[in-house]
């Protein structure tokens, strides 16, 4: 590991050396490509420095109670030797996670889709505030999330809605989400006050950009155009601006109408099935390798129950990781981090053991 970390500090420090170099800042796609690499080894450094420091601390401290007799300087010395050695095994946790195999995914901005599963009228209306959930912890973030679709129904409820999400890391937190998630409440038709379940399902997929080669033949595909349905603005409802594409060897059919253009229609359509495309390379890649999949939490299978909402007692259940928060409405209004972290941690911990196992 510490071979590993002198060849990345002297990668940092050959790249210091080459943004100062006036001609670099010219030539801004290399320049770009260096910030990127700077910013991600940036922590790795900052924590290696520190260890070195902690370590020569150590040995710093060593040295001078060999020679020291007085008793009051002894004292502080011992007590400084202790805080190094306990700092030295924090970094040394903390690189073990830095060094982690990164996911190529997390930098990019994701695609969210949220459909109404079993519940029918109350799926519909929880996937709504599941939406709502994620844009308000998007804003909170200072994300930006955009509509790209919804089939909504009369009653303030969604069957279905697709929407972006664009922000630095939006992947590497948004990729827990996956899954299927459970209410547990009685509804505002439930003249018995009987508790109701229903399930809403989440899928989080990367947003494809030109690096990633989603190649789509024209033959495999339908396009068809028509008038946008349901609430709109000016032109909106009065011209063919909607698209909805069919990609026949998959059979997924994606709806664009948020835009008045339909070129920007056009354009939302093909940008969420491309990532469509990638998310079912990435599953089939997920369940060729088992026991990598094994290794994650929760980021590999649309089919696992996730969390459960419970409202008559205010709480949120994480089955992943055995968190429970009685704090709903606050988890409701976007504040999910807490959650987030939890499965980060429990995800970088079966990556640490597995990673020790091959050791």
């Amino acid at each position: 590991m510490f071979d590993r970390l002198e060849d990345l500090l002297a990668r940092y420090e050959e790249i210091m050396s080459e943004l100062n170099d006036p001609d670099v800042a010219s030539r801004q796609e290399r320049f770009r490509k260096l910030m990127k690499e700077q910013s991600d080894l940036t922590p790795i450094v900052e924590a290696y420095r520190e260890y070195k420091k902690s370590r020569q601390d150590i040995e710093d401290s060593l040295a001078m109670l060999e020679e020291e007799s007085d008793e009051e300087m002894r004292s502080m010395l011992k007590e400084t030797l202790s805080e190094s050695r306990e700092r030295v095994q924090q970094l040394e946790q903390k690189l073990k996670v830095l060094l982690l195999p990164k996911d190529p995914n997390d930098d990019r901005n994701v695609i969210v889709e949220i459909r109404a599963g079993a519940g029918g009228d109350e799926a519909a209306l929880f996937a709504a505030e599941v939406y709502r959930m994620y844009v308000h912890y998007a804003e909170s973030r200072h994300w930006r999330a955009e509509l790209l679709g919804a089939d909504e129904t009369g009653i303030g409820g969604m069957k279905e809605v697709q929407f972006m999400i664009k922000g630095q890391g939006a992947y590497s937190l948004m990729k827990y989400e996956s899954g299927v998630h459970r209410v547990q409440r009685v509804p505002e038709t439930e003249s018995g006050g009987r508790i109701h379940t229903s399930t809403v399902s989440v899928a989080v997929m990367p947003e494809m950009d030109e690096d990633i080669d989603i190649v789509i033949d024209e033959k495999d595909i339908r396009i068809d155009v028509m008038r946008a349905s349901g609430n709109g603005g000016q032109c909106v409802n009065t011209t063919d601006s909607a698209v909805r594409l069919t990609h026949y060897p998959t059979g997924i059919v994606v709806y664009s109408q948020t835009e008045k253009s339909q070129i920007q229609n056009k354009a939302k359509a093909f940008a969420l099935l491309k990532s469509k495309l990638y998310d079912i390379e990435q599953q089939q890649r997920h369940d060729a390798e088992a026991q990598m999949r094994r290794s994650q939490i929760g980021t590999g299978d649309r089919s696992e129950k996730i969390r459960t909402y419970n409202f008559p007692q205010g709480r949120v259940t994480d089955h992943r990781i055995g968190l429970t928060l009685y704090k709903l409405d606050k988890v409701m209004n976007g504040e999910i981090q807490e959650l987030l972290d939890g499965c980060i941690a429990a995800d970088q911990a079966a990556k640490l053991v597995k990673m020790n196992e091959g050791a």
